[in-house]
């Protein structure tokens, strides 16, 4: 193993990983109360160069927008086709080890929206159960959420991979209690951000 920064890498690392651990180790710096979650993805990413791989069958990275109003008061949330339940939108990296790129490819398809732009920094990260579906066993998404500002019109187009799309109130996903715990988790990071700016 060989240290760059506070990251542990392996003996060979691709540029990938060093690029996926240096952006956790940021992360980590940031949500030092999140120290759990990040340990995790380190460990996958330090493992697997190939994590941004679909065909990594049992876990692999995914990308996905927190994608936000001009204002910042509102989320695009999808009513996920196969999941059945409202989520940010996101997907697959399909290979591409940029997964702000991917995030924001993600927000572009699956909103239809123009003139999005994506912030650098990860701003959520999670580890989720994908159930069995068909042909496609049971496994880890290891996925890495970007901030997503519309900065134009925000007129959606529902695309296929969603039964709908709306605009959420992040104020009241904060403490709608029925909503998925990780929409909740970034909702009360996001208007932590807006006090801490204020």
């Amino acid at each position: 193993m060989v240290m760059h920064g506070d990251a542990v890498l392996p003996q060979n690392p691709g540029a990938d990983q060093i690029a996926w651990l240096a952006a956790i180790d940021r992360y980590a710096r940031r949500f030092p109360q999140e120290s759990a979650a990040v340990a995790l993805f380190g460990d996958f990413m330090r493992s697997r160069a190939d994590a941004a791989v679909r065909e990594s069958a049992d876990a692999h990275l995914t990308g996905s927008a927190w994608l936000v109003s001009a204002d910042g008061a509102r989320v695009l949330l999808t009513h996920h086709r196969k999941l059945e339940r409202w989520l940010q939108l996101g997907g697959h990296a399909d290979g591409d080890a940029d997964l702000a790129r991917v995030a924001l490819r993600e927000a572009e398809e699956e909103s239809g929206l123009p003139d999005l732009v994506v912030e650098p920094a990860i701003f959520d990260l999670d580890r989720h159960r994908i159930p069995a579906r068909g042909d496609v066993a049971a496994h880890w998404h290891y996925d890495v959420r970007y901030v997503v500002r519309a900065c134009g019109s925000e007129d959606f187009v529902v695309s296929a991979e969603s039964h709908a799309l709306a605009w959420r109130s992040i104020g009241e996903l904060a403490h709608d209690g029925s909503s998925d715990e990780s929409l909740r988790r970034m909702a009360l990071k996001w208007l932590a951000r807006g006090a801490a700016d204020g």
